[in-house]
């Protein structure tokens, strides 16, 4: 009799283990996507030149063309609507809140750098670029972990040119 108590007390670790694993597993894998969506928006951004300055020869980005790339490849990439709510389909459940959007313009002396202590981000431009940092939410598939959630964040420099 106690060697079925036994199979069964080992067969409920066994399957909490399991899921524990799976529910990592599903973790990285929503982080990994979230961070290459991140980095491909923030690309994006990175290449909206201002027209009237690029005319006057000086490199600089377009900010509000930057800022709108970079939600719509967000958006595109993530599956969200236009409130960043996730659709039908995506890897979440939550709102992708932005927490911070940057564009280091021509202004500055490069090597520039970058800090957000508020999210604990320091990175160092050597010519005009975006900076953002999203929250994202893991939504779990078991109740085995605690509630993840990510500040993801990532830069990209304006491409292509020298400072």
């Amino acid at each position: 009799m106690y060697k079925l108590f036994l199979f069964i007390v080992m067969s409920m670790l066994n399957l909490s283990m399991s899921t524990l694993q799976t529910d990592e597993e599903l973790a990285i894998a929503a982080l990994f996507q979230a961070k290459h969506s991140l980095n491909y928006a923030v690309h994006a951004a990175s290449l909206q030149l201002d027209a009237d300055k690029l005319a006057q020869g000086v490199y600089s980005i377009d900010a509000d063309a930057a800022e709108g790339t970079a939600l719509q490849y967000l958006r595109d990439n993530m599956r969200l609507d236009g409130s960043n709510h996730p659709l039908a389909g995506s890897f979440l459940q939550e709102q992708v809140v932005v927490l911070a959007f940057e564009v280091i313009d021509e202004l500055q002396s490069y090597p520039y750098t970058y800090r957000n202590d508020a999210y604990n981000y320091e990175v160092t431009l050597q010519k005009p670029g975006v900076v953002m940092i999203i929250r994202v939410e893991f939504p779990r598939a078991f109740t085995m972990l605690g509630p993840i959630t990510w500040a993801i964040k990532s830069c990209s420099e304006l491409s292509g040119v020298q400072a």
